[in-house]
């Protein structure tokens, strides 16, 4: 094993965030749509422009490329292949959703069913980008 290719983890990162890109879109924009838009009333926050929405839709891009890269560097140690991939997305699905989404729920009073809901959507769509973002990955 040697070391990272970074153009195929860059490669493989893009394809990685877009999927969780579009998971994020599908969760937020159309099945918690109605219950986003309420808690912005009831806690009398901005609705979220157009340069929140170009951040989150690049932070989400680079993370995709940070869990590729975690993937190639822990397949040093767990061997290359969907195993290891899982790992990396697992990693920071934790990090992310299940340590800060539930922090952020507990402090704007989202019912818990709704969070239960988005701590597997995004189980899914951080599995999804990891395993396709590793498969695409190659030392190589």
């Amino acid at each position: 094993m040697g070391k990272i290719n970074y153009g195929r983890a860059i490669l493989g990162g893009l394809l990685a965030g877009l999927i969780i890109n579009v998971g994020e879109f599908l969760l937020n924009e159309v099945l918690f749509k109605k219950q986003l838009e309420e808690m912005v009333r009831q806690h009398n926050l901005p609705t979220p422009g157009v340069a929140f929405i170009a951040t989150a839709v690049l932070l989400t891009f680079i993370l995709g490329i940070i869990i590729v890269m975690t993937y190639a560097m822990i397949r040093t140690h767990l061997g290359p292949g969907p195993k290891t991939a899982i790992c990396a997305g697992l990693t920071f699905w934790f990090a992310i959703y299940v340590y800060a989404g539930i922090l952020n729920s507990t402090l704007f009073g989202v019912e818990p069913s709704l969070m239960a809901i988005g701590l597997v959507w995004g189980a899914g769509e951080y599995l999804l980008g990891s395993l396709a973002g590793a498969w695409l990955y190659r030392e190589s």
